[in-house]
Protein backbone atom coordinates (compact mmCIF):
# COMPACT_ATOMS: atom_id res chain seq x y z
CA UNK A 1 0.00 0.00 0.00
CA UNK A 2 2.36 2.51 0.53
CA UNK A 3 3.84 1.99 -2.85
CA UNK A 4 0.64 2.88 -4.00
CA UNK A 5 0.18 6.66 -2.10
CA UNK A 6 2.83 8.43 -4.59
CA UNK A 7 0.19 7.17 -7.02
CA UNK A 8 -2.51 8.43 -5.37
CA UNK A 9 -1.10 11.99 -4.53
CA UNK A 10 -0.53 12.40 -8.38
CA UNK A 11 -3.70 11.23 -9.65
CA UNK A 12 -5.18 13.85 -6.55
CA UNK A 13 -2.94 16.54 -8.08
CA UNK A 14 -4.09 16.24 -11.54
CA UNK A 15 -7.46 16.32 -10.19
CA UNK A 16 -7.24 19.24 -8.33
CA UNK A 17 -4.85 21.38 -11.07
CA UNK A 18 -7.26 19.91 -13.56
CA UNK A 19 -10.38 21.39 -12.09
CA UNK A 20 -8.39 24.48 -10.98
CA UNK A 21 -7.82 25.25 -14.59
CA UNK A 22 -10.72 24.28 -16.00
CA UNK A 23 -12.56 27.05 -14.23
CA UNK A 24 -10.33 29.78 -14.99
CA UNK A 25 -11.06 29.53 -18.89
CA UNK A 26 -15.16 30.17 -19.31
CA UNK A 27 -16.98 28.23 -21.37
CA UNK A 28 -17.16 29.69 -25.13
CA UNK A 29 -20.61 29.01 -25.90
CA UNK A 30 -21.82 30.08 -22.29
CA UNK A 31 -19.52 33.25 -22.66
CA UNK A 32 -21.06 34.02 -26.16
CA UNK A 33 -24.44 33.67 -24.71
CA UNK A 34 -23.96 36.04 -21.75
CA UNK A 35 -21.80 38.61 -24.16
CA UNK A 36 -25.63 39.19 -25.63
CA UNK A 37 -27.94 39.71 -22.97
CA UNK A 38 -29.36 43.18 -22.42
CA UNK A 39 -28.79 44.44 -18.94
CA UNK A 40 -29.85 46.31 -16.66
CA UNK A 41 -27.32 48.30 -14.93
CA UNK A 42 -28.11 48.71 -11.08
CA UNK A 43 -25.98 51.22 -10.24
CA UNK A 44 -23.34 54.14 -12.62
CA UNK A 45 -23.11 57.91 -12.81
CA UNK A 46 -23.86 58.89 -15.76
CA UNK A 47 -23.32 62.61 -17.46
CA UNK A 48 -25.94 64.29 -18.74
CA UNK A 49 -25.24 65.61 -22.36
CA UNK A 50 -23.26 68.96 -22.35
CA UNK A 51 -22.90 71.03 -25.23
CA UNK A 52 -20.00 72.94 -26.41
CA UNK A 53 -19.96 76.43 -24.18
CA UNK A 54 -22.32 75.25 -21.61
CA UNK A 55 -21.52 74.72 -17.61
CA UNK A 56 -19.84 71.35 -17.27
CA UNK A 57 -22.23 68.71 -15.10
CA UNK A 58 -21.82 69.09 -11.34
CA UNK A 59 -24.79 67.33 -11.06
CA UNK A 60 -23.75 63.39 -10.96
CA UNK A 61 -22.45 62.79 -7.10
CA UNK A 62 -23.66 64.45 -3.97
CA UNK A 63 -20.40 63.64 -3.06
CA UNK A 64 -18.06 64.61 -5.25
CA UNK A 65 -14.56 63.22 -5.26
CA UNK A 66 -12.80 66.13 -6.39
CA UNK A 67 -14.13 67.55 -2.70
CA UNK A 68 -11.43 65.45 -1.55
CA UNK A 69 -7.55 65.75 -0.83
CA UNK A 70 -5.58 63.55 -2.96
CA UNK A 71 -5.34 59.50 -2.47
CA UNK A 72 -4.65 56.23 -4.58
CA UNK A 73 -6.86 54.85 -6.99
CA UNK A 74 -7.02 51.13 -7.63
CA UNK A 75 -4.70 50.16 -10.51
CA UNK A 76 -7.28 49.35 -12.86
CA UNK A 77 -8.87 52.96 -13.11
CA UNK A 78 -5.03 54.75 -13.46
CA UNK A 79 -5.17 56.52 -17.08
CA UNK A 80 -2.48 53.99 -18.23
CA UNK A 81 -4.09 51.21 -17.66
CA UNK A 82 -4.39 48.84 -20.91
CA UNK A 83 -7.13 48.14 -20.42
CA UNK A 84 -9.00 51.03 -21.32
CA UNK A 85 -7.38 50.51 -25.21
CA UNK A 86 -9.97 47.97 -25.98
CA UNK A 87 -12.66 50.42 -24.50
CA UNK A 88 -11.42 53.32 -26.74
CA UNK A 89 -10.99 50.76 -29.36
CA UNK A 90 -14.72 49.61 -28.77
CA UNK A 91 -16.70 52.55 -28.40
CA UNK A 92 -14.19 55.11 -30.49
CA UNK A 93 -12.46 53.08 -33.12
CA UNK A 94 -9.01 53.75 -31.36
CA UNK A 95 -6.51 52.38 -33.70
CA UNK A 96 -3.38 52.03 -31.21
CA UNK A 97 -1.94 49.59 -29.10
CA UNK A 98 -0.31 51.99 -26.65
CA UNK A 99 -1.93 54.89 -24.83
CA UNK A 100 0.19 57.75 -25.71
CA UNK A 101 -2.43 59.11 -28.81
CA UNK A 102 -4.43 60.79 -26.68
CA UNK A 103 -5.02 64.37 -28.65
CA UNK A 104 -6.23 62.16 -31.25
CA UNK A 105 -8.52 59.92 -28.65
CA UNK A 106 -9.61 63.38 -27.17
CA UNK A 107 -10.70 65.02 -30.65
CA UNK A 108 -12.69 62.12 -31.54
CA UNK A 109 -14.69 61.38 -28.83
CA UNK A 110 -15.80 64.66 -28.89
CA UNK A 111 -16.60 64.43 -32.19
CA UNK A 112 -18.32 61.11 -31.31
CA UNK A 113 -20.45 63.38 -28.79
CA UNK A 114 -21.34 66.21 -31.26
CA UNK A 115 -22.52 63.64 -33.46
CA UNK A 116 -24.81 61.84 -31.29
CA UNK A 117 -25.72 64.98 -29.03
CA UNK A 118 -28.53 64.21 -26.51
CA UNK A 119 -28.53 60.73 -27.84
CA UNK A 120 -25.00 59.97 -26.51
CA UNK A 121 -25.97 58.87 -23.22
CA UNK A 122 -27.98 56.28 -24.63
CA UNK A 123 -25.17 55.51 -27.47
CA UNK A 124 -23.07 54.64 -25.26
CA UNK A 125 -25.37 52.13 -23.52
CA UNK A 126 -25.83 50.16 -27.22
CA UNK A 127 -22.34 50.17 -27.70
CA UNK A 128 -22.49 48.19 -24.31
CA UNK A 129 -25.45 45.91 -24.87
CA UNK A 130 -27.03 47.90 -21.85
CA UNK A 131 -30.93 48.23 -21.78
CA UNK A 132 -31.31 50.23 -18.63
CA UNK A 133 -28.54 52.32 -16.86
CA UNK A 134 -29.84 53.56 -12.88
CA UNK A 135 -28.30 56.93 -12.86
CA UNK A 136 -27.44 58.28 -9.59
CA UNK A 137 -27.38 62.17 -9.78
CA UNK A 138 -28.79 64.78 -7.72
CA UNK A 139 -31.14 65.36 -10.45
CA UNK A 140 -31.75 63.76 -14.07
CA UNK A 141 -30.34 65.97 -17.19
CA UNK A 142 -30.51 66.30 -21.03
CA UNK A 143 -29.95 62.79 -22.62
CA UNK A 144 -30.91 61.07 -19.57
CA UNK A 145 -34.28 59.84 -20.32
CA UNK A 146 -36.51 56.76 -19.38
CA UNK A 147 -36.72 54.40 -20.14
CA UNK A 148 -32.77 54.04 -20.76
CA UNK A 149 -31.86 56.12 -17.44
CA UNK A 150 -33.48 55.63 -14.68
CA UNK A 151 -33.04 58.00 -11.96
CA UNK A 152 -31.77 56.90 -8.09
CA UNK A 153 -32.07 60.48 -6.04
CA UNK A 154 -29.77 60.92 -2.87
CA UNK A 155 -31.44 61.24 0.41
CA UNK A 156 -28.58 61.83 2.84
CA UNK A 157 -28.83 65.53 3.41
CA UNK A 158 -31.95 64.38 5.21
CA UNK A 159 -30.52 62.98 7.85
CA UNK A 160 -28.04 65.31 8.69
CA UNK A 161 -30.50 68.37 9.82
CA UNK A 162 -28.18 69.82 12.81
CA UNK A 163 -24.99 71.28 12.96
CA UNK A 164 -22.38 69.03 11.56
CA UNK A 165 -19.10 71.24 12.87
CA UNK A 166 -18.31 67.85 15.37
CA UNK A 167 -18.08 65.44 12.24
CA UNK A 168 -15.82 67.85 9.93
CA UNK A 169 -13.22 68.53 13.00
CA UNK A 170 -13.71 64.61 13.57
CA UNK A 171 -12.09 63.68 9.81
CA UNK A 172 -10.10 65.86 7.21
CA UNK A 173 -12.89 63.59 4.80
CA UNK A 174 -15.67 64.77 6.50
CA UNK A 175 -14.78 68.28 6.12
CA UNK A 176 -15.00 67.78 2.22
CA UNK A 177 -18.07 66.08 1.83
CA UNK A 178 -20.27 67.30 4.38
CA UNK A 179 -20.62 71.20 3.15
CA UNK A 180 -22.22 69.30 0.19
CA UNK A 181 -24.77 67.81 2.18
CA UNK A 182 -25.42 71.02 3.92
CA UNK A 183 -26.59 72.55 0.40
CA UNK A 184 -28.44 69.82 -0.95
CA UNK A 185 -30.28 69.81 2.44
CA UNK A 186 -31.19 74.01 1.78
CA UNK A 187 -32.17 73.12 -2.15
CA UNK A 188 -34.40 70.69 -0.54
CA UNK A 189 -35.71 73.05 1.85
CA UNK A 190 -36.44 75.43 -1.26
CA UNK A 191 -38.02 72.99 -2.84
CA UNK A 192 -40.37 72.34 -0.20
CA UNK A 193 -40.88 76.47 -0.08
CA UNK A 194 -39.11 77.00 3.13
CA UNK A 195 -36.32 79.21 4.31
CA UNK A 196 -35.17 77.03 7.12
CA UNK A 197 -35.81 74.24 9.12
CA UNK A 198 -39.25 73.78 10.80
CA UNK A 199 -39.35 74.22 14.77
CA UNK A 200 -40.29 70.51 15.76
CA UNK A 201 -38.96 67.32 14.34
CA UNK A 202 -42.75 66.71 13.42
CA UNK A 203 -42.83 69.12 10.89
CA UNK A 204 -39.46 68.13 9.60
CA UNK A 205 -40.85 64.52 8.83
CA UNK A 206 -44.01 65.69 7.22
CA UNK A 207 -42.95 69.15 5.55
CA UNK A 208 -39.55 68.22 4.35
CA UNK A 209 -38.54 64.46 4.65
CA UNK A 210 -41.52 62.72 2.93
CA UNK A 211 -43.06 65.91 1.21
CA UNK A 212 -39.36 65.10 -0.86
CA UNK A 213 -39.52 61.44 -1.08
CA UNK A 214 -43.09 62.06 -2.50
CA UNK A 215 -41.51 64.75 -5.05
CA UNK A 216 -38.76 62.90 -6.29
CA UNK A 217 -41.20 59.55 -6.52
CA UNK A 218 -43.42 61.83 -8.73
CA UNK A 219 -40.25 62.64 -10.40
CA UNK A 220 -39.27 59.40 -11.75
CA UNK A 221 -37.00 58.40 -8.79
CA UNK A 222 -36.90 54.17 -8.54
CA UNK A 223 -34.92 54.06 -5.59
CA UNK A 224 -33.12 56.62 -2.76
CA UNK A 225 -29.24 56.27 -2.22
CA UNK A 226 -27.64 56.54 0.98
CA UNK A 227 -23.99 57.29 0.62
CA UNK A 228 -23.50 57.87 4.17
CA UNK A 229 -20.48 55.59 4.89
CA UNK A 230 -18.54 58.68 3.45
CA UNK A 231 -19.82 60.79 6.45
CA UNK A 232 -20.18 58.30 9.18
CA UNK A 233 -20.25 54.33 10.36
CA UNK A 234 -23.29 52.29 9.18
CA UNK A 235 -24.83 51.68 12.34
CA UNK A 236 -28.36 52.47 12.36
CA UNK A 237 -29.20 51.54 15.44
CA UNK A 238 -32.91 51.61 16.84
CA UNK A 239 -33.57 55.18 18.31
CA UNK A 240 -36.25 56.42 20.69
CA UNK A 241 -38.73 58.96 18.97
CA UNK A 242 -38.75 61.23 21.84
CA UNK A 243 -35.71 61.55 22.63
CA UNK A 244 -34.82 62.51 18.35
CA UNK A 245 -37.58 64.82 19.30
CA UNK A 246 -36.18 66.47 22.34
CA UNK A 247 -32.45 66.57 20.24
CA UNK A 248 -33.89 68.23 17.29
CA UNK A 249 -36.17 71.04 19.21
CA UNK A 250 -32.95 71.56 21.31
CA UNK A 251 -30.56 72.51 18.65
CA UNK A 252 -32.49 73.28 15.39
CA UNK A 253 -32.13 76.94 15.70
CA UNK A 254 -28.14 76.45 16.97
CA UNK A 255 -25.16 75.06 18.49
CA UNK A 256 -23.37 71.58 18.26
CA UNK A 257 -25.38 67.96 19.08
CA UNK A 258 -23.10 66.02 20.63
CA UNK A 259 -21.65 63.31 18.72
CA UNK A 260 -24.20 60.50 20.64
CA UNK A 261 -26.98 62.73 20.36
CA UNK A 262 -26.63 63.59 16.64
CA UNK A 263 -26.33 59.61 16.27
CA UNK A 264 -29.55 58.94 17.98
CA UNK A 265 -31.73 61.69 15.53
CA UNK A 266 -29.28 60.51 12.42
CA UNK A 267 -30.08 56.82 13.42
CA UNK A 268 -34.01 57.64 13.81
CA UNK A 269 -33.86 59.75 10.48
CA UNK A 270 -32.70 56.90 8.58
CA UNK A 271 -35.42 54.57 9.78
CA UNK A 272 -37.99 57.25 9.13
CA UNK A 273 -36.41 57.42 5.51
CA UNK A 274 -36.17 53.58 4.80
CA UNK A 275 -39.72 53.45 6.17
CA UNK A 276 -41.19 56.27 4.07
CA UNK A 277 -39.37 54.93 0.59
CA UNK A 278 -40.67 51.49 1.50
CA UNK A 279 -44.34 52.81 1.50
CA UNK A 280 -43.72 55.10 -1.88
CA UNK A 281 -42.28 51.52 -3.50
CA UNK A 282 -39.20 52.80 -3.84
CA UNK A 283 -35.86 50.70 -3.15
CA UNK A 284 -33.39 52.01 -0.70
CA UNK A 285 -29.50 51.64 -2.10
CA UNK A 286 -26.79 52.04 0.43
CA UNK A 287 -23.59 52.47 -0.50
CA UNK A 288 -21.18 49.68 1.05
CA UNK A 289 -17.56 49.23 -0.07
CA UNK A 290 -14.38 50.05 1.22
CA UNK A 291 -14.48 53.33 -0.47
CA UNK A 292 -12.87 56.27 -1.54
CA UNK A 293 -10.21 59.11 0.27
CA UNK A 294 -7.70 59.16 2.54
CA UNK A 295 -9.59 59.24 5.80
CA UNK A 296 -12.31 56.57 4.52
CA UNK A 297 -13.06 54.60 7.56
CA UNK A 298 -13.77 51.30 6.30
CA UNK A 299 -14.52 48.99 9.20
CA UNK A 300 -17.72 51.07 9.31
CA UNK A 301 -19.07 49.97 6.15
CA UNK A 302 -19.01 46.47 7.06
CA UNK A 303 -22.48 45.30 6.26
CA UNK A 304 -23.23 43.77 9.56
CA UNK A 305 -23.24 47.01 10.84
CA UNK A 306 -26.75 47.36 9.11
CA UNK A 307 -28.03 44.24 10.65
CA UNK A 308 -30.19 45.69 13.50
CA UNK A 309 -31.86 48.24 10.63
CA UNK A 310 -32.49 45.03 8.68
CA UNK A 311 -33.79 43.05 11.18
CA UNK A 312 -36.75 45.83 11.45
CA UNK A 313 -39.95 44.35 11.75
CA UNK A 314 -41.37 47.96 10.24
CA UNK A 315 -39.11 48.24 7.53
CA UNK A 316 -39.89 44.73 6.32
CA UNK A 317 -41.71 46.26 3.37
CA UNK A 318 -38.76 48.49 2.04
CA UNK A 319 -36.11 46.52 -0.03
CA UNK A 320 -32.92 47.33 0.79
CA UNK A 321 -29.82 47.16 -1.74
CA UNK A 322 -25.95 46.38 -1.06
CA UNK A 323 -24.53 48.48 -3.21
CA UNK A 324 -21.18 47.30 -4.12
CA UNK A 325 -21.71 44.31 -2.30
CA UNK A 326 -19.85 45.43 0.64
CA UNK A 327 -16.38 44.87 -1.01
CA UNK A 328 -14.23 43.21 0.35
CA UNK A 329 -17.09 42.03 3.24
CA UNK A 330 -18.66 39.78 0.60
CA UNK A 331 -19.52 36.98 2.62
CA UNK A 332 -20.88 38.92 5.12
CA UNK A 333 -22.65 40.34 2.16
CA UNK A 334 -23.98 36.88 1.31
CA UNK A 335 -25.16 36.11 5.04
CA UNK A 336 -27.29 39.08 5.17
CA UNK A 337 -28.77 38.21 1.13
CA UNK A 338 -31.02 35.57 3.82
CA UNK A 339 -33.25 38.61 5.18
CA UNK A 340 -36.15 38.68 3.13
CA UNK A 341 -35.55 42.12 1.55
CA UNK A 342 -31.68 42.50 1.02
CA UNK A 343 -30.00 42.48 -2.20
CA UNK A 344 -27.05 43.37 -3.32
CA UNK A 345 -25.26 44.33 -6.88
CA UNK A 346 -21.17 44.30 -7.49
CA UNK A 347 -20.51 47.40 -8.89
CA UNK A 348 -17.28 48.77 -8.58
CA UNK A 349 -15.93 45.21 -7.58
CA UNK A 350 -15.99 45.01 -11.61
CA UNK A 351 -13.07 47.94 -11.24
CA UNK A 352 -11.33 47.27 -8.12
CA UNK A 353 -10.64 43.61 -8.71
CA UNK A 354 -10.39 41.49 -12.19
CA UNK A 355 -12.21 38.83 -13.27
CA UNK A 356 -10.81 35.76 -11.63
CA UNK A 357 -11.27 37.05 -8.23
CA UNK A 358 -15.01 38.48 -8.63
CA UNK A 359 -15.93 35.35 -10.62
CA UNK A 360 -15.20 33.48 -6.85
CA UNK A 361 -17.52 36.32 -4.81
CA UNK A 362 -20.65 35.80 -7.65
CA UNK A 363 -19.77 32.20 -7.62
CA UNK A 364 -20.51 32.39 -3.62
CA UNK A 365 -23.66 34.51 -3.51
CA UNK A 366 -24.86 32.46 -6.81
CA UNK A 367 -24.09 29.15 -4.98
CA UNK A 368 -26.83 30.03 -1.97
CA UNK A 369 -28.82 33.16 -3.16
CA UNK A 370 -28.71 34.01 -7.04
CA UNK A 371 -31.98 35.62 -7.05
CA UNK A 372 -30.40 38.43 -5.03
CA UNK A 373 -27.62 39.44 -7.34
CA UNK A 374 -27.51 42.52 -9.40
CA UNK A 375 -25.47 43.63 -12.08
CA UNK A 376 -23.86 47.07 -12.09
CA UNK A 377 -20.85 48.72 -13.17
CA UNK A 378 -20.72 52.54 -11.22
CA UNK A 379 -19.48 53.67 -14.15
CA UNK A 380 -18.04 57.34 -13.04
CA UNK A 381 -16.19 59.60 -14.54
CA UNK A 382 -12.13 60.34 -13.62
CA UNK A 383 -11.01 62.62 -16.06
CA UNK A 384 -11.72 63.05 -19.85
CA UNK A 385 -9.26 59.95 -20.62
CA UNK A 386 -11.44 57.75 -18.59
CA UNK A 387 -14.58 59.00 -18.44
CA UNK A 388 -17.78 57.47 -17.16
CA UNK A 389 -17.94 55.73 -20.82
CA UNK A 390 -14.96 54.08 -20.36
CA UNK A 391 -15.16 52.98 -16.78
CA UNK A 392 -18.70 51.54 -18.28
CA UNK A 393 -17.05 49.22 -20.97
CA UNK A 394 -14.52 47.69 -18.17
CA UNK A 395 -16.93 46.81 -15.61
CA UNK A 396 -19.47 45.24 -17.60
CA UNK A 397 -16.14 43.47 -19.76
CA UNK A 398 -15.20 42.35 -16.13
CA UNK A 399 -18.85 41.74 -14.98
CA UNK A 400 -19.51 39.39 -18.47
CA UNK A 401 -16.39 37.44 -18.03
CA UNK A 402 -16.41 36.79 -14.56
CA UNK A 403 -20.00 35.64 -14.40
CA UNK A 404 -19.12 33.45 -17.26
CA UNK A 405 -16.27 32.14 -15.02
CA UNK A 406 -18.23 31.40 -12.26
CA UNK A 407 -21.07 29.88 -13.89
CA UNK A 408 -18.57 27.52 -16.18
CA UNK A 409 -17.11 26.64 -12.42
CA UNK A 410 -20.45 25.29 -11.27
CA UNK A 411 -21.19 23.69 -14.73
CA UNK A 412 -17.74 21.91 -14.35
CA UNK A 413 -18.52 20.73 -10.46
CA UNK A 414 -21.82 19.53 -11.68
CA UNK A 415 -23.64 21.62 -9.67
CA UNK A 416 -25.93 23.24 -12.47
CA UNK A 417 -26.38 21.97 -15.95
CA UNK A 418 -25.88 24.25 -19.18
CA UNK A 419 -29.46 25.46 -19.29
CA UNK A 420 -29.26 26.75 -15.57
CA UNK A 421 -26.35 28.55 -15.91
CA UNK A 422 -28.15 30.38 -18.69
CA UNK A 423 -30.87 31.14 -16.63
CA UNK A 424 -28.84 32.18 -13.79
CA UNK A 425 -26.94 34.62 -15.75
CA UNK A 426 -30.17 36.08 -17.56
CA UNK A 427 -31.35 36.56 -13.71
CA UNK A 428 -28.36 38.56 -12.28
CA UNK A 429 -27.99 40.26 -15.64
CA UNK A 430 -31.47 41.61 -16.38
CA UNK A 431 -34.34 39.43 -14.69
CA UNK A 432 -33.85 40.24 -10.97
CA UNK A 433 -33.83 44.05 -11.43
CA UNK A 434 -36.77 43.61 -13.80
CA UNK A 435 -39.08 41.70 -10.49
CA UNK A 436 -37.38 44.14 -7.63
CA UNK A 437 -38.74 47.03 -9.23
CA UNK A 438 -40.93 46.23 -11.32
CA UNK A 439 -39.86 47.13 -14.82
CA UNK A 440 -41.95 46.47 -18.06
CA UNK A 441 -40.77 43.90 -20.02
CA UNK A 442 -40.23 43.79 -23.60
Amino acid sequence: MKNLFPVFLLLALVLIVGNASAQTRADEQLSSIIANIKAIDNHAHPLRYVAAGEKPDDEYDALPLDALGLFPLPVRLHPDNREFIGAWRDLYGYAHDDVTHLRELMETKQRVAREQGEKFPAWVLDQLNIETMFANRVAMGRGLVAPRFRWVSFVDALIFPLSNETAKRSNPDYRGFYPGEELLLKRYLASAGMRALPPTLDAYLAKVVTATLEAQKREGAIAVKFEAAYLRKLDFDEADSGAARRIYARYVRGGEPSAADYKTLQDFLFRYVAREAGRLGLAVHLHVLEGAGGFYRQSGSNPLLLESAFNDESLRKTNFVIIHGGYPFTKETKSLLSKPNVYADFSAQTFFIYPRELSEVLRNWLEAYPDKILFGTDAFSFGPEVDWPEVAWLSNTTARQALALALTGMMNDHEITRAQAVELAQMVLRENAIRLYGLPTK
